[in-house]
């Protein structure tokens, strides 16, 4: 990999190399189905400049096509794990990370979650008397309680967390009870 992902800090030993890393990252990404490529490409810009790396940069790193990347980019700009920037005087996007982005990955999750509680409760309803409730209980109550202390800690991470952005892009109490509050039919 060339320059994006640049040397290891001479200040500290690193357990993988950039590229081990952005691979991981990759996987992690296939762990949650979504393409492994997104998660490289996100790997890449966490280990890219502060002003972000160019598309271009990002190809030729990752040794991917333009339209890969630019595929790529794209999802993570749609899920707002990344945003576009330029450097003065120069035209092409570059690509960094926004504020918040760990906390909204979690809110998908939390909506996954919501549903199996949902669906927890489907089945209990359907148990027949011979059937064991406690294993759907469980399910149900867990995903309540996450429900219930999720939007606090995300709001005290927002208020606790080092190097705090005041930008409008943070992942607020509200916006994290609005990604779990069960749908309204219309």
């Amino acid at each position: 990999m060339d320059d994006v992902l640049g040397q290891p800090r001479a200040t500290r030993a690193s357990r993988i190399s950039a590229e081990r890393f952005v691979e991981e990252i990759g996987l992690v990404f296939d762990s949650m189905h979504l393409p492994r490529m997104a998660g490289r490409v996100l790997g890449a810009i966490l280990l890219g400049p502060v002003d972000g790396p160019t598309a271009g940069d990002l190809a030729e790193t990752l040794q991917a096509s333009k339209g890969s990347i630019s595929n790529m980019t794209q999802l993570l700009i749609h899920y707002r794990f990344v945003g576009r920037t330029v450097r003065a005087g120069d035209r092409r996007d570059r690509f960094v990370i926004k504020s918040g982005a760990w906390a909204r990955m979690m809110l998908w999750r939390l909506e996954l979650l919501q549903r199996l509680q949902e669906l927890a409760g489907d089945g209990l309803e359907l148990l027949g008397p011979e059937g064991n409730p406690e294993p759907l209980q469980e399910v149900r109550d867990m995903y309540a309680f996450l429900e219930r202390e999720l939007p606090k800690l995300f709001e005290r991470w927002e208020t606790e967390r080092p190097n705090a952005r005041t930008d409008t892009s943070k992942v607020t109490a509200s916006e994290v009870a609005l990604a779990t509050a069960p749908e309204v039919a219309q």
